[in-house]
């Protein structure tokens, strides 16, 4: 049997507009997909090496600290970060990595735009902007950069690179390096303390777990890595300056005698069976 002609006319038709839909269907998910803001899955660095040697240090300059970047405290992936009040004694060892084409071009945690070929860093909790030297413990180089973002959120990394610093530093080939981070205080005092921003007032004032004092810094700060690890509440290290400087590594403030309780249970997950709380 015959079709009519009409009927083949309607046809294709609607098999043109079929077409066209999916053809526009198409179109819009790649250009959704390529103006997406982190469109490189894995991040790399740029198409072939670039000799970063030349790039200098970034230079300590005293800087306003404003709210953009500085939000305190902040969560992420669940944890809940406070930024450290008072940086002017910080010192850390731990593992550094990396970032760069992927956020290249975007912005970082305070609105400025990430340039894989400056020398910058991202921190968790130092505030922003701040300047640190970062030594590579097997290698001996050092570099200077400005920290203008947060992260890396990854266990074990305490700084995020940029390529510029990292390729300096010889940790692009291995992604990750071990490295010193000391802040670098431009003139004589560090900027005022960065308070927390909503944090209750009737935890201004609280209980604080102390779960261990120490003569050496550098052991405090072992066991703080440590705690922090196994719990999700802010733990820094108090320093009790005198003759003989003692460093308490402390978690808090804890609202009730509950949040002790439940701070407690986490502790031996870090290797921690004692503690005692400490009014503040």
């Amino acid at each position: 049997m015959t079709s009519h002609p009409s009927n083949r006319f309607t046809f294709y038709m609607l098999w043109l507009v079929a077409v066209a839909s999916l053809v526009s269907c198409s179109s819009n998910k790649q250009t959704s997909s390529s103006s997406s803001r982190y469109h490189i899955e894995q991040d790399v660095g740029p198409d072939k090496p670039i000799d970063m040697s030349h790039v200098p240090d970034a230079v300590p300059r005293v800087e306003p600290r404003t709210r953009a970047g500085n939000k305190n405290p902040y969560t992420v992936l669940g944890k809940t970060y406070y930024l450290i009040e008072d940086e002017s004694n910080y010192k850390e060892r731990g593992r550094a990595s990396w970032y760069g084409k992927k956020f290249h071009g975007h912005k970082t945690s305070n609105g400025e735009v990430y340039d894989m070929y400056a020398m910058t860093a991202a921190h968790k909790t130092l505030p922003i902007p701040s300047y640190v030297r970062v030594t590579h413990l097997e290698n001996g180089r050092s570099v200077v950069v400005r920290v203008n973002d947060r992260g890396p959120f990854h266990e074990g990394r305490i700084i995020d690179l940029s390529y510029a610093a990292a390729q300096r530093l010889g940790i692009t080939q291995t992604g990750t390096g071990p490295v010193e981070v000391e802040i670098i205080i431009p003139g004589d005092t560090p900027p005022p303390p960065l308070k927390p921003e909503n944090r209750p007032a009737s935890q201004a004032s609280g209980i604080y777990l102390q779960v261990g004092a120490f003569s050496s810094a550098s052991s405090a700060q072992a066991l703080k890595d440590k705690v922090a690890a196994a719990t999700d509440e802010r733990v820094f290290i108090s320093e009790f300056l005198a003759a003989r400087p003692l460093y308490r590594v402390r978690i808090g403030p804890l609202a009730d005698q509950q949040a002790v309780n439940r701070v407690r249970a986490r502790l031996p997950q870090a290797g921690v069976y004692s503690s005692h709380t400490v009014q503040d």
